[in-house]
């Protein structure tokens, strides 16, 4: 959850680790550092806060190199203090920089103490330096310390290492978190993110499990688990700039809710021009693995758990094929019991979660052929580590709570819900037709909804001096509901919860009053009655009412009781149009608390440790 930068160059890289820093500060925020070989000696500067803060150091202090190593942090062992930021040294010689969790830290820490090392953090990743540092002093060079060192490691890393006494190369090592190597002329560099990088080149390889790689200003030789020189594709970037900056927009997140209809257009693109729903969209392999699966297994963490819960309705109604839906930290430590005739379904917006990639390693153990991902990072670990893909094409998403990543995740879901259909023989033309039809039109749908930006605003107030808030859905909305309370309270600090709204009698009630407000999905579907129904037990008791509806519901605003609607019910797709005002309503929120809406404390966007 952490950002990597590193840069080997015959120009001065330090400006190129601060820019690439400043673009990976989205994965971690607690503090910043970077360490330089600048001809003579390792030289280090560390800040807790932002990166902006160690720039002004670097800066004050005169930094400048052509080999350096950079690191964005959020904490995991050790609080958010300087000593435990990174880059971390050994004896001034050796720096490293390092995401992931080392779980035999402290055996190798008792090991080196002994060997005569002393810690200066609380960190698991200074072991990493001193290890590599202790191999070199039984004489090996840097490459073959750190091949050494990571096979006595246990856990989940990606390090970047500098050494003073071999300026001409930096060493890079992955097992279970992202790491790439950047492709220059006459520079190369290695990234956590391409996001980091892309200013300076667009060709990148992404290094797999066990990958070590020697990285020089001249060129990149990757060695595999066994050390043995392997070639690993060489890839160019989509990912653009102006992706990457803000524009017009105040902060990314509201950036990336109002890109949401460009997102969704280009994620079922390839869907409206082929003009009907076609397994090829999930791979070469996908219409006989579709055809023959018995259920669905979905394993995912956060909001892409709700873009699960979500397609369940839509699988279990559409498909007729059975449906579950596990949070992957969850999964991968229970005994579970496996059917190889179901297809195992991972959603990850990164590809690089890890609890969800090892909750796919773990039902591959237990036997399932058949797997599935949907994601939205080409090359990630997580498709490529499936049998079959469906690319969300929201681009970058840097905002920590995420939008458009969620509704182009629950498109990809609903057009496996309809394409497995169409092979299990529950689906004809005609309804293909009508699906095809609600997808197309959905992009409009939801700029009406963004358009709903005022009145959902004009709530923000009302909200801000709050410190609990009830979110209440049924059926397919129950979950959107919970994806509601999730950004409320992930970027305002308010605490909100979210219950199937028939639920509301058996327990929830008794927290209602005049200072709890209530937030209610109730689009206008078949169980509107019901939600009609629930709402007067709110009110009954002095709750206060926030109800996102459509302009065909047939009920308006009263004492107490607050009505936002949409242009018109969508249908089966309205999930993704509902989801636009609960997003819109914690941006607002935030606001006017004045919270980080980008970087909420204790968050980071990308979740590579347990």
């Amino acid at each position: 959850m952490c950002g990597i930068v590193g840069a080997i160059a015959d120009r001065d890289v330090v400006p190129a680790l601060i820019e690439g820093l400043k673009r990976l500060e989205y994965r971690g925020y607690d503090s910043a550092g970077i360490a330089v070989f600048d001809g003579q000696s390792m030289r280090r500067v560390r800040r807790t806060g932002r990166v902006s803060e160690m720039e002004a150091a670097a800066q004050a202090e005169g930094f400048s190199a052509r080999l350096g190593i950079g690191h964005t942090r959020w904490a995991t062992h050790g609080g958010v203090t300087e000593n435990n930021a990174h880059p971390h040294v050994s004896f001034g010689e050796l720096a490293v920089v390092h995401n992931g969790i080392i779980e035999n830290h402290d055996e190798q820490r008792d090991r080196l103490r002994a060997a005569g090392y002393t810690f200066e953090s609380d960190t698991d990743t200074e072991v990493i330096a001193h290890l590599v540092h202790f191999h070199q002093q039984q004489g090996l060079d840097l490459l073959a310390a750190v091949q050494t060192a990571v096979r006595e490691l246990t856990g989940a890393y990606a390090i970047a290492l500098v050494s003073k006494s071999e300026p001409e190369r930096m060493i890079a090592a992955r097992m279970g978190c992202p790491l790439l190597v950047g492709l220059g002329e006459g520079e190369n560099f290695v990234a956590s993110d391409v996001s980091a990088i892309i200013q300076a080149t667009r060709r990148v390889i992404f290094l797999e499990e066990g990958d070590t790689a020697e990285v020089t200003r001249a060129g990149v030789r990757v060695f595999d688990d066994a050390n043995a020189v392997v070639e690993r594709d060489v890839h160019l970037s989509d990912v653009s700039l102006a992706s990457l900056e803000l524009g017009p927009y105040s902060h990314f997140m509201q950036k990336e809710i109002h890109e949401q209809p460009r997102a969704i257009a280009d994620t079922i693109e390839a869907l409206i021009d082929d003009g009907v729903f076609s397994a090829e969209l999930f791979g070469d392999k996908a219409a006989d693995v579709l055809a023959g699966v018995e259920g669905i297994q979905i394993l995912a963490c956060g909001t892409s758990y709700y873009a699960g819960l979500t397609a369940r309705y839509w699988i279990e109604e559409i498909a007729g094929l059975p449906c579950t839906v596990e949070i992957a930290s969850e999964y991968r430590y229970r005994t579970a019991v496996a059917n190889p005739k179901y297809l195992i379904v991972t959603i990850s917006q990164s590809g690089e979660t890890l609890d969800t990639m090892e909750a796919l390693k773990y039902a591959k153990s237990l036997g399932h052929p058949h797997t599935l991902s949907i994601c939205n990072v080409p090359e990630s670990a997580i498709p490529r580590a499936s049998e079959l893909v469906y690319y969300t094409r929201a681009g970058a998403e840097i905002g920590v709570a995420s939008t458009k990543a969620f509704t182009t995740q629950l498109v990809a879901l609903f057009t496996l819900a309809v394409t497995l259909a169409k092979l299990h023989g529950r689906l004809d033309e005609a309804t293909e037709a009508e699906h095809l039809d609600a997808l197309r039109h959905l992009p409009g749908s939801v700029q009406h909804a963004l358009n709903l930006e005022p009145q959902v605003k004009a709530w923000a107030d009302r909200f801000a001096p709050k410190d609990h808030a009830l979110f209440l859905g049924r059926g397919v909305h129950y979950p959107i509901a919970m994806e509601g309370a999730l950004k409320l309270k992930e970027i305002s600090y308010i605490h909100a919860e979210a219950y199937p709204a028939g639920e509301l009698k058996h327990g929830p009630l008794a927290l209602v009053d005049a200072q709890m407000p209530v937030v209610v999905i109730a689009p206008n579907d078949r169980l509107l009655e019901k939600v009609k129904s629930n709402m007067q037990e709110v009110r009954a008791r002095g709750g206060e009412l926030f109800v996102f509806t459509d302009e065909d519901s047939h009920f308006g605003p009263s004492e107490g009781v607050h009505v936002i609607r949409a242009p018109r019910h969508v249908g089966v797709l309205s999930p993704v149009v509902h989801t636009i005002p609960v997003q819109m309503l914690a941006y607002h929120v935030a606001l006017a608390r004045g919270t980080d809406v980008d970087k909420p404390r204790n968050l980071a966007k990308s979740v590579t440790v347990e």
